[in-house]
């Protein structure tokens, strides 16, 4: 496999150390321990398992044109110009190092890794374990041998040592052209963490996909946000690709305001950059998995259907899937 790389090392969010948000950051310990040792998860209104029967549904594969499927919190499964592209796979009962311990699974992921199609592509958003799963990993490099994973700069090493051969390590606005595809690293405000003593050492970033990139009238633009909270600097990325045929873009994990608004958007922002970004479609991730936050499982969607009015922003059922179109879509 042959691909063209363009990689630009912008030294004003990194210091030689550590990676660093282009605005203001607050990410404390003490806010850390007082959030933590003070939380008040609420359970969703109708129980788990009203939840798990109102929020997911069986998948339908048969479908052949570009298309995306919600598999689960941030993963989803992307078919563009015939490749197939997951995003953050995480398909392990918990986000966590453990698996008897940390943020467990309140819905199961729409298909097991046994039953995908065969993977050509994975992007990484970051390293936190919600996004970045070592079992999922291990098992689908295991299986698509050679699938090619794009990260964010400081993760190359770590997944060749997961056992996956091919890897992409891009910083903000770098590029990789890969069999008609075009894969850039976009700029997010958000961390990095998986251990005591590795904040902020690998970088955090979203991604933009791109079909036929050679034909301005036929070019279809995915966006795929990662985590982030809300930033002005989001603005550019709207600037710079001007016509974003589907935003991939988190709704959950973002109570309490206090302590979230630094690193995840809620509802209402999510419609804000929508707006912002000229989205032709949208379609809501990051919510109805893992309780991340303390707002109930069930609270982001509720929010969005308040928020969104008459927009293309699509709230499917885990398992549910959505065109991708180069003109506007109706809401489902």
């Amino acid at each position: 496999m042959s691909y063209e790389q363009k990689n630009i090392v912008d030294q004003s969010h990194h210091n030689g150390k550590k990676f660093k948000n282009q605005e203001p950051f607050k990410l404390t310990l003490s806010d850390t321990c007082r959030w933590y040792f003070n939380r008040n998860v609420l359970p969703p209104q109708a129980g788990y398992l009203g939840f798990n029967h109102q929020w997911c549904q069986s998948i339908d594969m048969t479908l052949d044109d570009d298309r995306i499927w919600w598999i689960g919190h941030s993963t989803t499964l992307i078919r563009l110009n015939g490749k197939m592209i997951l995003t953050d796979p995480v398909f392990s009962d918990r986000a966590s190092p453990f698996q008897f311990l940390g943020p467990k699974r309140r819905t199961p992921p729409a298909l097991s890794i046994e039953e995908l199609p065969n993977i050509d592509f994975i992007v990484i958003s970051h390293n936190h374990y919600d996004h970045l799963d070592y079992h999922s990993i291990r098992q689908l490099v295991s299986r698509f041998a050679n699938v090619v994973i794009l990260v964010p700069l400081g993760l190359k090493t770590k997944l060749h040592k997961w056992g996956a051969k091919t890897v992409i390590e891009l910083d903000w606005w770098g590029s990789a052209d890969i069999d008609n595809l075009t894969f850039t690293a976009t700029p997010a405000k958000h961390w990095s963490k998986r251990g005591l003593f590795d904040v902020n050492k690998v970088l955090w970033c979203g991604w933009v996909i791109q079909s036929n990139v050679a034909n301005a009238n036929q070019t279809k633009t995915l966006y795929f946000m990662g985590d982030t909270a809300y930033s002005s600097v989001l603005k550019h990325i709207g600037e710079y690709f001007t016509h974003i045929d589907l935003a991939l873009i988190p709704i959950g994990a973002y109570a309490p305001r206090w302590f979230m608004q630094s690193q995840h958007i809620d509802p209402e922002q999510a419609v804000q950059l929508y707006d912002e970004l000229h989205c032709h479609a949208a379609m809501a991730i990051h919510w109805g998995a893992f309780e991340l936050a303390d707002e109930p499982l069930d609270e982001p969607p509720t929010l969005l259907s308040q928020y969104r009015e008459a927009r293309a922003f699509h709230l499917l059922k885990i398992g549910g899937s959505l065109s991708i179109h180069q003109t506007d879509s109706k809401i489902e």
